[in-house]
């Protein structure tokens, strides 16, 4: 008898994994990888070695929340001493990466005094010879570039760290994903399978087309151990059918945080893809069963890890079309390229986007509009937000751009006209510069200046200015990271108190009172436009 035809289930999470930590933006490119493997990765797992409990206790801790705590109980100790072992005698090459790296910053900081830097070649770190180059800003400023494209092709980088964890999923409650590695359990399956892998779209197929256990379980190497418990992640039943838009206007859907997908013309588009899984909840959302067949754009608006989910984007690769990305200045340490990480992890399209160009739609075009603010001040090219211009309909999706030049909201109007729907992030409270870039600074950097640089949206003041300038007749905040599926990646949890709340509210007030339409999302949204 032929074996039945099985779906991968709804509630199924499945975690990408970097030498067993949560696989984010900065964990793909060598030189970042390498930064936070010897910065954040060893010595929250030394630290947690050295006082678990003290890590028990903070995690419980509500202010410390986001915090370098791993989320393991005591008896996990041997575990991670296992893991921090097996990461410093396999990684030795990251590690002496990041070394290097740092070894070179110190040396043209000290060394470069505005003379010719080609004496300086020769005393370059032996690793990275051939892999910078060295620069000047026009005052003399030091710095240098990686030739990114060959860190890719040394052996810096590795596929065979990468792995997925499936897990069965039942609630919203998951470990900090900068702070606490992927340990196995009897309650999951860990795949050694690269993200590259033909294997990996296959599985993520099965969502929607079902095939026999015995093929699965072979196409995505099963050990035998591991076979029965990998079985129940599938079922017979068939997910639910999904009905696009057919009608002469637009419909958008709010998925969560700053997750929005456009139906118009019979051309979908997917911005900063975060979803939720389906189960069980008492918040009406929707999730994977709720999107196309055929994603003809995904859009990323900046990379962090809030809107460069990989496990979403894996989950998504083998439907979606094209993938567009900012267009990044090449080869900076703290703005590494969007596209290479994406092609090197098997993503087959991928297109970048500059300042005011476009692309044509059926009806319409996408335009990439300048993204300030929210990066503490680095100087990071990796942003851009997206007017969507269709059927006489002007969508800004600004993600999280801080408004502190206003003026030159008035230079996108005087050039594209007024947006009628303005959709923007007000996170006015970011964390400071250390806590997300932290491992790629090579000195120390004193208190004061971390907490004054900060991952900050914009306030009332700066989003109603946006309103001002642009014409809007509907204004849309983000939830922020409010839904609870988000917290695992965000960790934040406001009050009514909080001031990006506070901000935001007064923001929906001012615009109530100017006759626009104004709405803080949250879970599920959705909307018509004619």
């Amino acid at each position: 008898m032929s074996e039945s035809a099985m779906y991968l289930r709804p509630n199924i999470q499945v975690e990408p994994l970097m030498d067993q930590w949560y696989a984010w933006p900065h964990l793909i490119p060598p030189a970042t990888a390498a930064r936070n493997l010897t910065d954040r990765h060893l010595k929250i797992m030394q630290s947690y070695i050295s006082s678990p409990q003290l890590h028990v206790s903070a995690v419980r801790n509500p202010k410390m929340l986001g915090g370098p705590f791993v989320d393991h109980e005591v008896e996990k100790v041997g575990e991670i001493e296992s893991l921090l072992s097996e990461t410093v005698r396999n990684r030795s090459d990251l590690i002496e990466l990041s070394n290097a790296i740092s070894s070179l910053d110190g040396m043209i900081q000290t060394q470069a005094r505005g003379l010719s830097l080609c004496e300086l070649y020769e005393r370059i770190p032996d690793i990275l010879k051939g892999y910078v180059e060295l620069s000047y800003d026009l005052n003399d400023h030091p710095n240098f570039r990686f030739i990114e494209p060959l860190l890719y092709k040394s052996k810096f980088y590795s596929k065979t760290t990468q792995s997925l964890m499936l897990s069965e999923l039942t609630g919203d409650d998951r470990p900090f994903v900068l702070s606490t590695p992927r340990l196995e359990s009897e309650r999951s399956v860990h795949l050694k399978m690269s993200f590259d892998d033909d294997a990996v779209d296959y599985l993520f197929s099965l969502k929607r087309t079902p095939r026999p256990f015995g093929e699965i379980a072979e196409r995505c190497r099963v050990a035998e151990s591991s076979r029965l418990l990998f079985q129940s992640f599938f079922t017979p039943a068939k997910p639910p059918e999904y009905k696009c838009y057919d009608g002469e206007g637009l419909r958008w859907r709010y998925f969560g945080h700053a997750c929005i997908l456009v139906e118009t013309g019979g051309v979908s588009l997917l911005f900063d893809p975060v979803l939720s899984y389906t189960y069980e909840s008492g918040i009406s959302r929707y999730t994977y069963n709720d999107l196309p067949d055929v994603l003809d754009y995904v859009l990323i608006t900046h990379n962090h890890q809030d809107h460069v989910l990989l496990e979403t984007l894996l989950q998504i690769r083998h439907k979606t079309r094209c993938v567009v990305v900012p267009k990044n200045g090449g080869g900076a340490l703290q703005d590494p390229s969007l596209k290479l990480s994406l092609e090197n992890i098997g993503f087959r399209n991928v297109l970048e986007l500059g300042e005011l160009q476009s692309i044509d739609i059926p009806k319409g075009t996408i335009t990439g509009i300048p993204f300030f603010g929210e990066h503490a001040d680095l100087d990071i090219r990796s942003k851009m937000a997206y007017l969507l211009n269709v059927r006489s309909n002007a969508l800004l999706f600004a993600a999280d751009s801080c408004n502190i030049s206003p003026p030159l909201y008035t230079h996108i109007r005087d050039i594209f006209g007024d947006a009628r729907s303005l959709f923007v992030g007000m996170e006015c409270d970011g964390a400071p510069l250390s806590w997300l870039y932290g491992p790629l600074l090579t000195r120390h950097i004193e208190r004061a200046k971390d907490q004054s640089r900060r991952l900050n949206g914009s306030n009332f003041n700066e989003a109603i200015a946006i309103v001002r300038a642009l014409g809007c007749r509907e204004v849309f905040v983000y939830a922020m990271g409010q839904e609870p599926w988000l917290r695992h990646i965000m960790s934040i949890k406001y009050s009514p108190e909080s001031n990006p709340i506070v901000q935001s509210k007064k923001l929906l007030s001012e615009c109530k009172e100017m006759g626009l339409l104004a709405e803080m999302l949250f879970g599920e949204r959705e909307m018509y436009l004619d």
